[in-house]
């Protein structure tokens, strides 16, 4: 796993808890899929919500 990424989420997650939106962005920004997100999320213990499009 690339140690920036978890990083990028890990910022991004406070309490745990990570937007959608900002899900997508750091898909975007690290070139990988909302489906790759999500499992990293997953493995991290981290929740996505506010979900927008329905995929978590």
């Amino acid at each position: 796993m690339d140690k920036a990424l978890i990083e990028a989420i890990r910022e991004a997650s406070p309490e745990n808890r990570i937007s959608c939106t900002k899900a997508r962005e750091l898909s975007e920004r690290f070139g990988i899929t909302l489906s790759e997100i999500g499992s990293l999320a997953n493995e991290l213990k981290i929740k996505i919500v506010e979900c927008e499009l329905g995929c978590f």
